[in-house]
């Protein structure tokens, strides 16, 4: 079973994805930035969904550090903000695409096919 590692700080979203992801996947969860970086490394999850606002170190920051650790696995930005420029700060930072809450269900999982059966792009 393919195992996503959620870095998340809000409980109420951590238990929706939980709800949405446990019978099809392994889960892991870290609820700041410096503690997902960790898990990251140590677990080398199959893909990582990062909220990028996160208490510690953010998520951009985050995924920098991640990358820095030479991991590529994919990371799914995710942000309750849709800002612009959002996005693109995420992608630039290593994220392989971005998504903003609240999450359509059908849109993540044709994300999670797409990145775990393969493709990064």
């Amino acid at each position: 079973m393919k195992k996503i590692l959620i870095v998340e700080d809000v409980d109420l979203n951590i238990e929706l994805l939980t709800q949405l992801l446990e019978d099809d996947y392994t889960l892991a969860v870290a609820k700041d930035g410096e503690q997902g970086v960790a898990l990251a490394t140590q677990e080398q999850p199959d893909l990582i969904l990062m909220d990028m606002s996160l208490p510690v170190i953010d998520g951009y920051e985050a995924t920098r550090r991640i990358r820095a650790n030479a991991l590529t696995m994919p990371i799914i930005g995710l942000s309750a903000h849709a800002m612009a420029g959002d996005a693109e700060r995420a992608l630039q930072a290593g994220c392989n695409d971005y998504l903003t809450k609240p999450l359509n269900d059908a849109l993540l999982f044709e994300k999670l096919d797409r990145f775990l059966n393969g493709s990064t792009t």
